[in-house]
């Protein structure tokens, strides 16, 4: 059995911002990076560290890698976030200007990648991890959207995923399943109590 810790990465700047990523690829904040740090304390003993290409990923599983002594960090393609298509770069409030009750009713604009697409690459991804590196534990850094989904598909409740918190996953030889979330730093202590600062 392959276990994965799949976790969102840390703060990126325009998390900061409040700006929807998608694929847009702003670096880390410095808050981004102190949660980096304090995460490689709560990892555990893991084989490898996997992460999505964007730099907001690959720079959390780069400074978990060198702080415990694990890496190179596998770099997967096929965990990018979600595209959020002409939402990319817009905040909560920008949206709501120009696309008066998208959010709201779920409705999405063209470009935006739909549930099952971002879902097939996501499995495809971890399967090859699985394939790859069987019966190892995992630390797969990827991100909101990603996790929200792939929770979603697999019959739990699923939220907002703070930076560093993500879920326990199994692959046995029926597929993957649900393990305990994962949160691998303080919010209240990182944050301030402020949820808009993760």
């Amino acid at each position: 059995m392959t276990r994965v810790l799949l976790a969102r990465h840390g703060q990126s700047t325009w998390n900061a911002e409040g700006r929807w990523q998608g694929q847009a690829d702003p670096p880390l904040s410095e808050l981004g990076r102190e949660q980096a740090h304090l995460a490689a304390a709560h990892v555990g003993a893991v084989d490898l560290i996997a992460s999505s290409p964007q730099q907001r990923a690959l720079e959390t599983a780069t400074i978990i890698s060198s702080t415990i002594g694990v890496g190179p960090v596998v770099v997967v393609e096929q965990l990018r976030e979600r595209s959020a298509g002409p939402w990319s770069g817009l905040t909560r409030i920008d949206i709501d200007n120009q696309y008066p009750g998208h959010l709201a009713s779920g409705q999405r604009p063209d470009g935006y990648e739909s549930d099952a697409s971002l879902l097939a690459r996501t499995i495809d991804g971890l399967d090859q991890l699985a394939a790859d590196y069987p019966g190892a534990t995992l630390l797969v850094v990827a991100h909101g959207g990603v996790i929200h989904n792939l929770e979603q598909h697999l019959g739990l409740e699923s939220g907002r995923v703070p930076n560093l918190a993500g879920r326990v996953l199994v692959r046995d030889e029926e597929g993957w399943l649900p393990g305990e979330q994962l949160l691998l730093v303080d919010i209240d202590r990182i944050s301030g109590g402020d949820p808009n600062r993760i």
